[in-house]
């Protein structure tokens, strides 16, 4: 997937072929401020197109931002023009439109996306272990 020369590395036509869909599954990502919802310090946001599908609980995205270093973690569907959490249809930013209208700007979800969002005292912290979450999600389905 990657080939390196004295001049550096590069993506293969197979590395560059896997980038692209990557892309595509995860278009957008984005930082939170703190809110009700989520408290903690430093929180990033990723979307997953159309994997809904793919989450059970959440709290196995969860434990895997933890493992990176994550202080907390949730994860979010979009459904019905909502953000929802996995098995309800409340809307859990009923009484936080500015988040809600945040998210919606920042990560144009359709139906059937997942958000994840890790938090850390850490900015890069927060970032990284929501963008390995984001890619365990995706491997294990």
């Amino acid at each position: 997937m990657i080939e390196s020369t004295k001049s550096g590395s590069f993506l293969t036509e197979k590395g560059q072929k896997i980038s692209k869909q990557i892309q595509k599954v995860i278009p957008n990502e984005c930082q939170i401020k703190k809110c009700n919802l989520i408290p903690g310090k430093n929180n990033h946001a990723i979307i997953l197109k159309n994997y809904a599908f793919a989450i059970k609980s959440g709290l196995e995205q969860r434990d895997y931002a933890i493992l990176y270093g994550s202080s907390g973690c949730i994860t979010i569907l979009f459904q019905e023009n909502k953000f929802v959490f996995p098995r309800e249809d409340r809307d859990c930013f009923l009484n936080d439109e500015k988040t809600k209208k945040y998210l919606l700007e920042s990560l144009e979800p359709e139906d059937g996306d997942v958000i994840i969002v890790s938090s850390s005292n850490d900015p890069f912290v927060a970032e990284i272990s929501a963008k390995n979450s984001a890619l365990w999600t995706l491997a294990t389905n």
